[in-house]
């Protein structure tokens, strides 16, 4: 008998018997954001051992929930993507963001990293669709080497790593200021009045900006 089962026959208990262990949701976070490299994945899941990493691969493999690809030219390297029933935890995935946002962030704590790529799936997570119906542009997000950019599109939006070709709105903040604009003890207009921050760009897609990515306000569990 697996010791890790749950042994009910129930969707959600079936579900977290598939990916309920530690660092398995984490692993599927970050490939929502596009296929990843064995070491592109240890850099960004620091304290998940090399064994650890392999095996809980192995196991999203075995599951059908990833699968391994070679990258294309000029990389041509191995790497890890989703399977089309590992994309859809998406919405989960994205659902437990938008909770955590709103019920767990709290302050960083001494031993908590970060990667300002997580934004990524973040972006995604406080997308108000509405609030962008009839409405383009797309951002570019430098926080301090990271760079990322999303493309709105008339209530759509796509979010990838890297620059963009030919930005609307351009958004420059430090790691820190990141941090606090995303626990919500800064805003990013404050941060900009403080320098810790700039924007440039078409002034109609800054205004509109925290239109389309509003962080659910902060509440306290107790």
């Amino acid at each position: 008998m697996d010791q890790r089962a749950y042994n009910q026959y129930c969707a959600t208990a079936r579900t977290l018997d598939i990916v309920g262990e530690r660092w398995t949701l984490l692993l599927i976070r970050e490939l929502l954001t596009g296929p990843k490299r064995f070491g592109d994945l240890q850099a960004s899941l620091r304290g998940l051992g090399t064994g650890l990493l392999a095996a809980r691969l192995k196991h999203l493999e075995r599951e059908g929930l990833a699968r391994k690809i070679t990258l294309p030219p000029p990389a041509r390297t191995p790497a890890y993507a989703l399977t089309e029933a590992g994309e859809e935890l998406g919405p989960p995935v994205l659902a437990l963001a938008r909770w955590g946002l709103k019920w767990a962030m709290g302050d960083r704590h001494d031993t908590d990293t970060f990667h300002p790529g997580w934004a990524v799936l973040g972006l995604r997570a406080c997308f108000d669709a509405e609030a962008a119906a009839g409405f383009r542009a797309v951002y570019e997000f430098r926080v301090d080497e990271e760079v990322f950019h999303a493309r709105v599109d008339d209530g759509t939006i796509e979010v990838l790593h890297g620059p963009a070709q030919h930005p609307d709105a351009t958004i420059t903040i430090n790691e820190d200021a990141f941090v606090d604009v995303t626990g919500q003890r800064l805003t990013l207009a404050e941060a900009i009045k403080t320098g810790v921050a700039s924007a440039s760009g078409d002034r109609a897609a800054l205004r509109k900006l925290t239109k389309l990515f509003p962080l659910p306000p902060a509440r306290q569990r107790d």
